[in-house]
Formats: structure tokens, sequence, C-alpha cells
């Protein structure tokens, strides 16, 4: 019998795969939902530390896995400083 992995190890494995493909840390996912295919996830990267961390340079990564939690692909969607905040957008995200 073949057992698919629960959230919680497909949450890690997407962690790990994407720190070994782009040798960054990826500190947290902001993001995560069960597509037809798979799992889709958005996680935040550390690109570049600074001093002070708040300059920090983050990434935004947008996750796909299959249904195994197998990295399937990723993409950088935004970079930021991680003392930023997003802007309110009424009505928006």
């Amino acid at each position: 019998m073949d057992k698919r992995p629960g959230p919680m190890e497909v949450l890690r494995q997407a962690r790990a795969q994407l720190t070994e493909l782009t040798g960054m840390t990826a500190e947290t996912v902001s993001s995560f939902e069960q597509t037809e295919d798979g799992w889709s996830l958005e996680v935040e990267v550390l690109e570049l530390e600074r001093v002070p961390d708040t300059m920090s340079l983050m990434g935004s990564y947008q996750v796909q896995l299959d249904a195994d939690g197998e990295l399937t692909g990723y993409r950088r969607v935004r970079r930021y400083e991680r003392g930023r905040a997003d802007a309110h957008k009424p009505g928006g995200r």
C-alpha cells in the first residue's frame, strides 16, 4: 500500500528541497494548499543576509509539489527587505 505524505511532511520536504536546490535558507511557509495535482506553497527565503537583520533581503517563492511531496517547480514572486511590511491595498490581498 502506497501511503501519501501528510501536510506536515509535505511542508518539511518542500523547505528541504527548495533549500537544497537554491542554496538559500527557506525560513517560513506563508501559504499552503492542496491542489488537483499535489500541493502549492509560498515559501519565504533568506536571499541575502545583512546587518541589521531587518535589512536582509528576503524572497517569496511559489513552490509546486506533486502528490508525493516531490518538488516539481518553483519561482520567485517577490523580493523585499525583511523589515518591510506589504503596503495595504483596499479591496486587494
